[in-house]
C-alpha cells in the first residue's frame, strides 16, 4: 500500500480533517512509524453513525481504545461497546463499523498496525462525504477509494 507523500518533520497533529461531522487527527503516520504503526484520533458526536459502509481489511489490524463516550462497534454481526479505558481489536478480515448510540460525543484513539493507512484515505473520503452535503455520500466513489487504500466495503444491505 502507498503510503502518504509528506514532509516527516511536519506535525501530523496540525491537521484535522473532517468527515461531516467527525473529526479525524492523525498523532502517528506510516512516515513517522517506518510504516510500523498509524495513530489517529477520531471525534464522533453524539447520535452519528458511521458515514462509509460498513468494511473490512485483510492488510491491517485495527485497535480501538476509548476516551471519551461510548461507541457501539459491530464487529462480524456482533455489537460491543467501548467506553473510556475500554480497547477493542478488529483483526484482519472482520466486517465492522460504529454507532454512537450515546447522548455525548465520543472520541477514540485508532492504532493500525501496520500503518497500511494514512490521512490521504481519509481526504478523499471527505471530500464525496462532505460533497453529499448531509446526505448519503456516492457509494461507487466510496466503494472506489476503499477499495484503492485497502479497505473492503460490504455491499449495501437488501431492501425490504
Amino acid at each position: 500500500m502507498p503510503m502518504d507523500t509528506i514532509n516527516p518533520c511536519v506535525n501530523p497533529a496540525d491537521e484535522t480533517i473532517r468527515l461531516g461531522s467527525l473529526a479525524v487527527r492523525f498523532l502517528v503516520t506510516g512516515e513517522n512509524s517506518s510504516g510500523t504503526v498509524a495513530v489517529f484520533e477520531v471525534l464522533i458526536p453524539a447520535g452519528q453513525r458511521l458515514i462509509a459502509p460498513a468494511h473490512s481489511h485483510d492488510h491491517y489490524e485495527e485497535t480501538v481504545y476509548g476516551v471519551e463516550g461510548v461507541l457501539t462497534w459491530t464487529v462480524d454481526g456482533k455489537p460491543v461497546d467501548v467506553g473510556p479505558g475500554q480497547a477493542l481489536c478488529i483483526p484482519r478480515g472482520s466486517v465492522h463499523r460504529f454507532d454512537n448510540n450515546g447522548t455525548e460525543d465520543a472520541k477514540t484513539l485508532t492504532i493500525v498496525t501496520p500503518a497500511a493507512i494514512g490521512p490521504q484515505f481519509f481526504r478523499e473520503c471527505a471530500e464525496v462525504i462532505n460533497a453529499a452535503v448531509g446526505g448519503p455520500p456516492d457509494r461507487a466513489k466510496m466503494a472506489e477509494i476503499m477499495y484503492r487504500h485497502g479497505l473492503t466495503p460490504t455491499p449495501p444491505a437488501p431492501q425490504a
